[in-house]
């Protein structure tokens, strides 16, 4: 069980890197500007998140649980009992809505290579490649991260703000990659 104090820490610190990540990318935000926010030392900092990147995923963990959650046990055509096309398409919208509200954590969380090694990811690709073999596509494993790739926080990004597409103009193309299936 978690001591009062390190709870109050743990609160404090999360609240103070989501405020930093808000304002400002998070590849400029350093643990001494969250350890200097939350009002902690930076061994308290360090002893519970080692960098920036496990303090985006706690603070993206909620979001992506309830998304998680969506898929496994959720009404179609994002849960079960939808053709794989149109779970597809459901899960790209809620992608995006996901992005929309959080990409600034998700950018902190997972940046270049460091991507396919966070959990949600794993239960993307797993999700896909589900989708993937029920609609019985040929090599699957083939087709997985291609799928997710434009869900890259980075690609997202720049769709949004350098080209200004809108969340539902992103979705809409993406849902065009089902046809595929």
């Amino acid at each position: 069980m978690e001591r009062a104090d390190a709870a109050r820490n743990r609160a404090r610190i999360l609240e103070a890197a989501a405020e930093l990540f808000a304002a400002r990318p998070a590849q400029d935000v350093t643990m001494d500007d969250i350890a200097k926010a939350a009002g902690v030392g930076r061994g308290t900092l360090y002893r519970r998140y080692p960098d920036r990147a496990s303090i985006a995923v706690a603070l993206l963990d909620e979001h992506e649980r309830a998304l998680q959650e969506k898929l496994l046990r959720g009404d179609p055509p994002l849960g079960p009992g939808a053709p794989p096309a149109e779970r597809l398409t459901a899960f790209y919208a809620a992608m995006v809505e996901l992005l929309e509200g959080h990409v600034h954590l998700v950018l902190g969380a997972e940046v270049g290579r460091s991507r396919f090694e966070t959990g949600a990811y794993g239960f993307w690709r797993a999700h896909v490649r589900s989708l993937l073999v029920a609609a019985g596509t040929r090599a699957p494993d083939a087709l997985v991260d291609a799928l997710l790739a434009p869900l890259a926080p980075e690609v997202y990004g720049y769709q949004r703000h350098d080209l200004g597409l809108t969340p539902a103009q992103i979705a809409e193309g993406l849902s065009r990659l089902t046809g595929a299936l």
